[in-house]
């Protein structure tokens, strides 16, 4: 197995560059993901590790071969596509093996490989059957397992979960992270959806338009946000962000009257705005006399979303753990862990500290 090095990687279409400068390092055996929102670049420079994009400029290197303008066979990749892309007239053994009889694999090889394949990701029942008689998380499977007899040193995954049910996506994400645990390959995994980086990512890189925003591991990603866009992106429900005024006495929060925040983070003179941003798992709500309403409780079992009004017309998200009933439209007061608020610059979106 091998890491993965990107180097000053751009990526341009004409005079329109698409991917900025891109420095990134990928270790052996590491499950890395990219994450953002759709048109960010995320699968443009997947792409481009796997070959299928030609890099414009810099350079990418899977373990220590620069591999910017090889072919992509001969990179040690393997990608499993959104779509499974199996061969509906081929069984589930012979669309694992296709691509090893194309290489002209001997025989006996390629059953071994299948088998091993098979078993990692307990399809022994379904080997004669064709695609049509799986499920769509089979079919997964088999893609990833077409993946897996090739040997690859790198893994590359485009959005795999994304045309699976609700519950089937929580099936495949654990399947995947027990994949990666039982093969200790390394990994790169696309998708827009915050819970599967942060739950499948040793390392998470979070891009916007192109631009990598942070790298990091998704609890750091998630306490210690270098932006807005990152404090936002990481984390669901979204952090809640509004508008806060300097004083001298702290920072002044429009949206909960006579809230006013003190801090050790180096603030802006007296008088100037900056954005607050509050973490709904850091809130409380209770009755009280208050501007702020309850507009709206979103119960789903164990947990509650409450949407709340404000004075100043900005919205805010609090979760709540608690068996407590409010009726929609009661007044509420805000509670929240000041420890764990953070300040932005209303201008450059960095995080002040």
């Amino acid at each position: 197995m091998s890491g993965v090095t990107l180097h000053q990687a751009v990526k341009r279409y004409g005079a329109t560059q698409v991917i900025h400068n891109v420095d990134l390092e990928i270790e052996d055996g590491e499950f890395c993901v990219f994450v953002g929102p759709s048109g960010c670049g995320k699968s443009t420079l997947l792409r481009m590790i796997a070959g299928l994009e030609d890099t414009s400029d810099g350079q990418i290197n899977i373990g220590t071969r620069d591999v910017t303008h090889i072919d992509p066979a001969e990179r040690g990749v393997a990608m499993v596509f959104q779509t499974y892309a199996l061969y509906p007239h081929m069984t589930v053994r012979e669309n694992m093996g296709f691509g090893l009889r194309m290489n002209n694999v001997p025989k006996d090889e390629i059953t071994r490989k299948v088998g091993d394949a098979s078993r990692i990701l307990k399809l022994d029942d379904y080997l004669d059957r064709k695609p049509a008689a799986l499920s769509g998380g089979q079919r997964q499977r088999v893609a990833i397992g077409r993946a897996i007899v090739r040997g690859p040193e790198v893994f590359l995954f485009d959005e795999p979960l994304s045309n699976l049910d609700a519950e089937l996506r929580v099936d495949m994400r654990i399947e995947i992270a027990r994949l990666h645990k039982e093969i200790g390959a390394t990994m790169i995994y696309v998708t827009h959806d915050q819970v599967e980086a942060m739950t499948l990512a040793d390392k998470i890189v979070v891009l916007r338009a192109g631009h990598v925003e942070q790298v990091g591991a998704p609890m750091d990603l998630y306490h210690d946000p270098d932006n807005k866009f990152v404090a936002g992106f990481i984390g669901s429900p979204a952090m809640n962000f509004v508008e806060g005024t300097v004083t001298a006495a702290g920072v002044e929060v429009a949206a909960l009257p006579g809230t006013v925040l003190t801090t050790d983070v180096a603030l802006p003179p007296a008088g100037a705005k900056v954005i607050v941003g509050m973490r709904p798992q850091d809130m409380t709500v209770t009755a009280a006399d208050s501007a702020v309403t309850l507009d709206i409780r979103e119960r789903l079992g164990g947990v509650a979303y409450d949407y709340l009004s404000t004075p100043s017309g900005e919205r805010l998200i609090v979760e709540s753990r608690s068996d407590m009933l409010l009726a929609e439209g009661t007044a509420v007061s805000v509670g929240f862990d000041a420890d764990r608020v953070m300040f932005f610059d209303p201008q450059t979106e960095q995080r002040l500290r």
